[in-house]
């Protein structure tokens, strides 16, 4: 089971098939230029007077995110027309590929390529998203589906992309959507600190486990958290460098959440808030998958991966409601509900991440239901100490369709966590439910230290172009991209 979500499905074709399609990239004025530029003969001019008849008998004008079909006088498919807008995303080529799929036949898909006749008022475009949306919508888990042939239409690279960073982004992304899915009983505490391992073992980098006794003493928060399953809390700890024997590069560390599932504790959740809990480690899946990019783009960076992995199950040595906990920082922590379990399991991850003072921390959590009340399903909300970082981050992400919106460390609130006979208690008494876990999260963090919190849903809700319902990376790009602006 660990070695298949190491499997992506091949989107491109290595070279062109003996039938290759060419795909028109266009917009209203695009396609009217090439309905009747660089004619050379009587039969072009013919075909493309084929062209435009079909066209317009689909009513079709190039508009953006429409596609028509092209057929040759025999009745052959010869071309395929998509609208494009002013740049190019990964929604283009999700929609693309999608719309490819529905309209031609499994077998034309299966036995031919398609590639894109770049128009030349579409040159100095970026094909580098387009081409990771394209792979994203051959993204299926079938790990427990009988006899399922998939056959999606093949693009063949065009000139100039950057293909190691298209491979390392649908790598990282499928490994994190089939993490997610993969149901809990097949996917325990030791099963998600191994398929780490597995990932850090490919890199050369590596691999440090504490769990056992060493875990209670070491990291009491998450001890707690995790004694009432029978499957042990761990805490995993990678690390990688560009160039294992320099030391100048800047440190990055990256925590992630892995509950690998969240019955709530003696704090039980409904069936219905049980239903998709498997996806509690979605923090742990992202911050593999950013470290996934990362290591196969060797940035230069000094990385650190720790996940705080446990299970919130119920049992007689499960912790209750009422309990206070020691914590790795030392402080006391008064448990109002069970429920809110992540937050502990972090905050020793947290403390541990900064006694090396890394340059940058970062941690992906799939924390709160207010996050998702604020802002839905496909963004999350992020957190961070550092002022400058908040515009580059939202209106980068934005861009490129990954989208992650700033909510703010309101220091008034923060009494909200106090605790009478504790230092902190683990649920606020206000409102802001995100923003009080975020800074319950900051009582763990060094000041010092340039800190981003993301608080995400790792889950598609309905499914889209690239996006089947299902384990969801959201955020992911967007703090690659962040972090490549920033290290280079």
């Amino acid at each position: 089971m660990i070695q298949d979500i190491f499997k992506s499905p091949r989107p491109f074709a290595a070279k062109a098939k003996t039938k290759n399609i060419p795909i028109i990239l266009t917009n209203i004025k695009g396609l009217e230029n090439y309905l009747t530029r660089n004619l050379k003969n009587k039969d072009e001019k013919a075909q493309r007077t084929l062209l435009k008849n079909k066209l317009d008998s689909n009513d079709y004008r190039g508009e953006k995110n429409k596609g028509s079909i092209g057929y040759d006088a025999d009745g052959k498919v010869c071309c395929v027309f998509w609208g494009i807008g002013k740049k190019l995303s990964v929604n283009d080529g999700a929609m693309l590929c999608d719309f490819i799929s529905r309209n031609l036949s499994k077998s034309l898909a299966k036995d031919t390529s398609f590639a894109l006749d770049i128009m030349p008022e579409f040159k100095d475009y970026d094909f580098n998203d387009f081409c990771i949306g394209w792979g994203l919508a051959h993204y299926q888990f079938t790990l427990y589906k009988k006899k399922v042939q998939i056959d999606k239409p093949l693009l063949v690279l065009p000139k100039d992309v950057d293909e190691k960073l298209i491979t390392a982004s649908l790598n990282a992304i499928f490994m994190l959507r089939h993490l997610v899915n993969i149901p809990s009983n097949d996917l325990g505490t030791d099963e998600l600190a191994a398929a780490a391992k597995k990932l850090a073992d490919q890199h050369k980098a590596k691999t440090q486990i504490t769990k056992g006794k060493k875990i209670e003493t070491d990291f009491p928060m998450i001890h707690a958290v995790g004694k009432g399953s029978p499957r042990p809390p761990q805490l995993v700890d990678i690390r990688w460098a560009k160039d294992t024997k320099s030391t100048k590069y800047p440190k990055l560390t990256i925590v992630g959440k892995g509950l690998v599932y969240d019955t709530g504790g003696l704090n039980l959740k409904t069936g219905g808030g049980m239903r998709l809990m498997k996806k509690d480690m979605g923090g742990a899946a992202h911050a593999l998958g950013l470290a996934s990019m990362i290591m196969d783009l060797k940035l230069p960076v000094q990385l650190r991966v720790l996940l705080a992995i446990a299970e919130n199950s119920t049992s007689g040595t499960s912790f209750r409601p009422g309990d206070i906990l020691q914590s790795r920082k030392k402080l006391t922590v008064e448990i109002a509900d069970t429920d809110a379990e992540g937050r502990l399991c972090v905050g020793d991850a947290l403390t541990y991440a900064c006694e090396e003072k890394p340059d940058l921390l970062i941690d992906f959590c799939t924390l709160t239901g207010s996050a998702r009340v604020a802002l839905g399903y496909d963004i999350p909300a992020f957190f961070t100490n550092q002022d400058s970082f908040v515009e580059p981050l939202r209106k980068d992400s934005a861009a490129i369709l990954d989208p992650i919106w700033p909510l703010p460390l309101w220091q008034g609130y923060d009494e909200n966590i106090n605790s009478p006979i504790a230092d902190v208690m683990n649920e606020g008494s206000g409102r802001g439910g995100a923003i009080e876990a975020a800074l319950f999260l900051q009582r763990f963090i060094d000041s010092t230290i340039n800190w981003v919190h993301l608080d995400c849903y790792a889950w598609e809700q309905n499914g889209k172009a690239g996006r089947p319902q299902g384990g969801a990376d959201t955020g992911l790009r967007a703090m690659f991209d962040f972090i490549r602006k920033r290290y280079g």
